[in-house]
């Protein structure tokens, strides 16, 4: 299978069916996100124990590509190291923005993502969740925009 068809069926698939999706009774932390230029909106919810990413889901409604990528976050960060979850926000930042991106570590789906650099104006689609979750960790009480 090469890229554009992971790109497509991941989105897709993610899209139609996303995981974690829904309000969090256990968290401790959340954020809101908007992209007015797509009208994606989500609220992100996460449950922080010590150093670890216990748990996440989202809420909220946007395109297919940016209810994939919150989808596609919350499956490879749940249960994760805080400083791991950090350096995947970094990692994905780059394979959204960078042609020349080689990730230092196994993505896994979330390396379908790459298919959005072919359109830049979709790179804030993509990144809204990930903006939305290190402002959650920061206990950031504004709405994350991407303008």
């Amino acid at each position: 299978m090469d890229l554009k068809d992971l790109y497509r069926d991941v989105i897709v698939d993610h899209n139609r069916r996303p995981r974690n999706f829904g309000p969090l009774a256990t968290a401790n932390h959340s954020a809101e996100g908007h992209n007015p230029l797509c009208g994606d909106r989500l609220k992100l919810y996460i449950d922080v124990e010590g150093d670890t990413l216990a748990d996440v889901a989202f809420e909220g409604s946007g395109c297919a590509i940016s209810v994939a990528s919150a989808s596609l976050m919350t499956e490879a960060l749940k249960g994760r190291a805080l400083t791991d979850v950090r350096d995947y926000c970094d990692e994905v930042h780059k394979l959204l923005t960078q042609h020349d991106f080689v990730p230092t570590r196994d993505l896994g789906k979330l390396v379908a993502l790459s298919g959005v650099r072919e359109f830049p104006a979709r790179v804030k689609c993509a990144s809204l969740c990930w903006h939305t979750l290190l402002a959650a960790l920061e206990s950031k009480p504004q709405t994350v925009k991407t303008e």
